[in-house]
């Protein structure tokens, strides 16, 4: 007598079985022990799911603005330095460009930075107290001190002919040195203060990286000051430019990696997808600009403003991969959940040890 053949299992039968065996999976493997055995488990393999598919995290409600808010104020910054070298050395040529040109980017920094929030008042708001402990705080009124000297220092530049000799005037000239060196003093807080305030979010893609990303935004700073004063200024008066320049990419492109390397599993955001062109496409053009500054910008007119262009793209291209980065991060709860559990256990092996 033969058995029966197998009744045919339901059509659920097989995901049923295979969720089985991935409940008990543990069963193979077990749980290990101080002596090399364990228990059997039957929890499954985290999944990094949240409710309803949703992220853990809310995005950031930024628009493309507040990334090119990010790139003109460390412009400004930027130049506001290679403008106060370029007066303490008697280059006119440089002073009045990189004098402009902080002006220029300290007002299209704050149009992107308004025209986001979208009331005016909020900046308004802000000077109203000190608070050393929030970023936000500290970066207004460092903005604000750097944009009172930058300003006089442009104006000054800007004055008509026929006015040149009226006491205003005089005065105003007299004060410009001074106001444009505060500026530059001012410059590296206005340069590295939105990299603190990124990273002291929740966004894992900035509060991961907050002890290389103040560098990396100096660095863009300086290489994109530095490059627009090649990009304006005679070759005979832009070596100061040139230095900035090739000192701030270089410094850029190293903290760059660094941060990238240290980053661990939430670097998959900078490496991938549409931000990983934007980071591969600044790395190549500030490489590009560096070499250029090094090599042909000071023979070359044409050498010297295709590198500082080439730094101004690499550093904008930095920044813009940098907020989308952080926006991409929160679309993806592992970027969130592995980071903490791996903080949390290396808390708890400290504490035993």
């Amino acid at each position: 007598m033969t058995s029966p053949e197998p009744a045919e299992l339901p059509s659920d039968a097989g995901g049923s079985a295979a969720r089985s065996a991935h409940m008990f999976q543990g069963l193979r493997r077990g749980r290990r022990g101080r002596g090399g055995g364990g228990e059997p488990t039957v929890v499954p393999e985290a999944e990094f799911r949240s409710y309803y598919g949703r992220p853990v995290l809310k995005a950031p409600v930024w628009e493309w603005k507040i990334a090119a808010y990010l790139f003109c104020g460390g412009l400004a910054a930027g130049s506001s330095v290679v403008a106060a070298g370029a007066d303490l050395t008697n280059r006119p040529a440089l002073r009045r460009s990189s004098r402009l040109g902080a002006l220029g980017a300290l007002l299209a920094s704050l149009y992107f930075l308004v025209s986001d929030l979208g009331r005016p008042a909020r900046f308004h708001h802000m000077l109203r107290v000190f608070k050393p402990t929030s970023p936000m705080s500290v970066g207004t009124w460092i903005l604000s001190a750097f944009g009172a000297g930058a300003g006089a220092a442009a104006v000054s530049e800007m004055v008509p002919a026929r006015w040149r000799g009226t006491w205003p005037a005089r005065l105003l000239r007299r004060l410009a040195r001074p106001l444009g060196v505060s500026a530059a003093a001012t410059a590296p807080g206005v340069a590295s203060y939105t990299a603190v305030l990124l990273s002291h979010t929740a966004v894992p893609g900035w509060s991961e990286v907050r002890d290389e990303l103040p560098f990396v935004f100096v660095g863009s700073a300086a290489a994109s000051g530095g490059g627009f004063g090649m990009l304006c200024a005679p070759v005979a008066e832009a070596g100061p430019a040139r230095a900035f320049a090739a000192v701030g990419a270089a410094g850029e492109l190293v903290a760059s990696r660094v941060m990238e390397h240290r980053l661990g599993l939430v670097g998959e955001v900078y490496r991938e997808g549409h931000v990983g062109r934007l980071r591969r496409a600044s790395e190549a053009l500030t490489v590009a600009g560096l070499a250029g500054t090094l090599l042909v910008a000071h023979r070359s007119r044409a050498g010297a403003a295709a590198s500082g262009l080439a730094l101004l793209a690499g550093s904008a291209l930095q920044r813009f991969g940098v907020f989308e980065a952080g926006v991409a991060s929160t679309k993806d709860p592992k970027y969130v959940v592995v980071p903490q559990r791996e903080r949390l256990d290396a808390k708890n092996g400290a504490k035993t040890t």
